[in-house]
């Protein structure tokens, strides 16, 4: 018998889009024969739609593929439910026949989906998940909560600011004066709580800064400001549970002059202006050093399933900086996270054996937990 994967995507976020191409990459990638994928769109207002009408979310080739096999989507409905007799998320067919899903891949990115929410409804329906959980899932999304348990765990980083929308609204000039004595131009101003390099821009003075802040404070309440490094961006892919393991580094090479930093049309426009190395540029010992800090910054977060780790690596001293880490990495065929596991020998569709194997084996180490005394 297949196991049925609920692969969860869209979402009320400003990376709807780019998690819909990362769901399109994952049920293209599936293995058919091992899986039955029941496609679980959420609407960018938040509404949760049928499979039937996931499925034209999708382009006509993908809704091919899904069907192949015979399935029929149409009258379908998602539902929580618990009973003595099933208990999670179940599909509802036109005939009122409960089919339990059997794992839930929630490829969501940003707000909504990426920062423990998801995680905690599918943690009350007690059906296994991909990915980390409810705390390391917030805490990876905040990239201020981030930040604190990275010091804690002395791992390096750049320097930053941050602040609250409110506050900048009470005195803009306040954090202004802030932001030029601790950091000084240019630097970089972020939601706190996205990525994709949505929301994202590079002040270059004063009234860029405003610009900028004024842009993030549409995507978040929570604003942070990050110093402006001569740097190289390298990643790291990690996936594990209680033992991880980092594929190897990769690196973006970005060719035009004019572009100094990947916002988000350099990311998934297509543009041509930049490459994704697998394995990064770097020397075998400094490889070893970004994988051994990767997992460094997962465990930081308590990480499960998977993650990756982005770095900075200063051109003037050569010292690497841990960045940040994203428990939902982006999927789609233009992502880094499956770049580098293919370039560390493990192909996507074995990327996702492993994923669903974890989600098993964590739901059945945390099943082991008593719940009442």
């Amino acid at each position: 018998m297949k196991t049925r994967i609920g692969v969860i995507f869209g979402g009320r976020s400003g990376e709807h889009e780019v998690s819909v191409r990362s769901a399109k990459t994952v049920i293209e990638q599936i293995d058919k024969e091992k899986y039955d994928v029941i496609p679980i769109a959420i609407g960018k207002e938040g509404n949760w739609l049928s499979p039937a009408e996931s499925l034209e979310l999708f382009p006509f080739e993908i809704r091919q593929k899904i069907t192949q096999n015979g399935e029929k989507f149409s009258g379908d409905k998602i539902a929580l439910l618990g009973d003595t007799k099933y208990n999670g998320l179940i599909n509802l067919d036109g005939d009122g026949n409960f089919q339990p899903l059997d794992v839930v891949f929630p490829v969501l990115h940003g707000t909504f989906g990426e920062d423990g929410t998801i995680q905690g409804l599918l943690e009350m329906a007690n059906i296994p998940y991909v990915g980390c959980g409810v705390l390391a899932s917030a805490c990876g999304m905040d990239k201020v909560f981030m930040k604190s348990l990275f010091r804690d765990s002395d791992l390096p980083m750049c320097r930053y600011v941050w602040f609250l929308r409110g506050e900048w609204e009470r005195n803009a000039d306040q954090v202004v004066n802030q932001i030029e004595s601790k950091l000084g131009y240019p630097c970089f101003v972020k939601p706190a709580n996205l990525g994709s390099s949505v929301g994202v821009s590079k002040a270059e003075d004063e009234s860029s800064l405003v610009k900028a802040i004024e842009l993030a404070a549409e995507y978040d309440r929570k604003i942070i400001v990050e110093e402006n490094l001569d740097m190289r961006e390298i990643e790291c892919a990690v996936i594990g549970n209680e033992t991880p393991q980092a594929s190897q580094p990769g690196e973006y090479i970005i060719r035009a002059d004019d572009k100094k930093f990947l916002d988000y049309t350099e990311k998934y426009a297509g543009t041509g202006n930049n490459e994704f190395v697998v394995p990064a540029l770097v020397s075998d010992e400094l490889s070893a050093k970004i994988q051994q800090m990767a997992v460094a910054a997962y465990r930081a977060i308590d990480g499960s399933g998977l993650a990756r780790v982005d770095f900075f690596l200063r051109n003037d001293t050569g010292v690497l900086l841990v960045n940040e880490i994203n428990t939902l990495p982006g999927m789609t065929d233009s992502s880094g996270f499956p770049k580098m596991w293919a370039g560390s020998g493990m192909e996507f569709p074995r990327v996702i054996d492993e994923l669903i194997k974890l989600a098993i084996e964590r739901h059945a180490d945390k099943s082991r937990n008593k719940t009442s005394f």
